[in-house]
């Protein structure tokens, strides 16, 4: 299950459209970040699959320090959003979009949603909905790249 908010075709095989991200805590320049495999992932403090996800994507970046993690939350509350990091521990990259300026580059349209990014900055694969980050399928499939 995720929080829906429309449909829209995936962007695979396609270069990931760069942003950068800025909320006055934290920054994102999605290039910076060519050369590395990326996840980014959008979601919300208040959006239920996305809470249930966390647990396994921050298992995922403790278990990988390679692989960049990039969570961009779309919430409007700073305070609530701040609240949410520190209470779930959140020590990947994220920062608070709450206008989804980069969401909106992503065509996202669900919450969680995930892009999987290679090395050379082109989205491979799509996830939508809460995924169990450390199955070994996943893995195996970042592994990979």
């Amino acid at each position: 299950m995720a929080c829906n908010r429309g449909s829209h075709p995936a962007q695979t095989g396609k270069p990931a459209p760069d942003f950068t991200l800025s909320d006055g805590s934290s920054n994102i320049h999605l290039a910076s970040y060519r050369g590395k495999v990326v996840l980014l992932n959008f979601w919300a403090s208040w959006c239920v699959p996305c809470v249930e996800e966390l647990p396994s994507l921050l298992a995922l970046h403790h278990q990988d320090p390679n692989l960049v993690i990039l969570a961009v939350s779309i919430d409007d509350d700073p305070a609530a959003y701040s609240s949410f990091i520190v209470r779930h521990h959140v020590d990947l990259i994220t920062v608070r979009d709450p206008s989804q300026s980069a969401a909106n580059l992503y065509h996202t349209d669900m919450w969680p949603e995930t892009y999987v990014i290679d090395r050379q900055g082109i989205i491979r694969r799509k996830f939508v909905g809460p995924q169990e980050w450390t199955s070994p399928e996943i893995v195996g499939y970042l592994d990979s790249l």
